[in-house]
């Protein structure tokens, strides 16, 4: 058992370094976009904070691949961050960007000059990793109170940016750390685009939606 136990972790520890210590895969890819003159253009586009280690599977060859092509241009993505149909459109768009093609012409091609693109097989590999861990969809039937007057708060806020999640996807305990991360995600890329509250317009409160989540929160075992 303890044979086993330290071979999981050399193995799991491998895979961390060979990310992010310095000359590996994760590092290189963030540095060749970092040399690129318009690399800060496009580095704010997703929050930071997000680690390879964070990844679900982080072992897998499709969370290497994710690591490894994703943070060329910005930040690391989160599987989550969007819905199963969606990436595939989402990766299809990128690859042909890493390729230097796209909606800009010949800027693009400049603006990806050194960036890697993946191999029709590893963008596959992508996809498939990416829906398999993808942000599961609420069933309106499952919590109708989310489209009630109680869940406004619970839906205003994370309609911004995903669909809404399934409050049983974590615990009542679980969730004030979910939310607090993604209150945080928002107020980073607030700065970023310099967005401030509109007056008149609802200002959401976290107890709020805390509190609806925690009602229809996953029961702990």
């Amino acid at each position: 058992m303890r044979s086993s136990l330290l071979a999981l972790l050399l193995a799991a520890f491998a895979t961390f370094a060979a990310f992010a210590a310095p000359g590996g895969e994760m590092e290189q890819a963030r540095g060749r976009w970092a040399a690129s003159p318009h690399g800060p253009m496009l580095e704010r586009i997703l929050p930071p904070g997000f680690e390879p280690a964070d990844l679900p599977e982080p072992r897998s060859r499709g969370a290497q691949l994710t690591a490894r092509y994703c943070v060329q241009c910005h930040n690391l993505a989160n599987p989550a961050m969007h819905h199963a149909e969606k990436w595939p459109a989402i990766v299809e768009r990128m690859v042909l960007r890493m390729q230097g093609k796209g909606n800009m012409g010949r800027l693009m091609a400049e603006m990806m000059a050194g960036v890697e693109a993946p191999s029709a097989e590893q963008a596959r590999v992508l996809v498939a990793y990416l829906q398999r861990r993808a942000q599961k969809p609420l069933d309106p039937r499952k919590v109708p109170e989310a489209y009630r007057a109680e869940g406004g708060a619970f839906r205003l806020a994370c309609n911004q940016c995903h669909v809404l999640p399934d409050p049983a996807r974590y615990t009542a305990s679980e969730w004030p750390a979910v939310v607090a991360r993604m209150e945080k995600n928002m107020e980073w890329m607030n700065r970023v685009v310099s967005s401030s509250p509109i007056p008149g317009e609802p200002q959401l409160r976290i107890e709020d939606i805390n509190a609806f989540l925690a009602r229809h929160a996953r029961k702990p075992r």
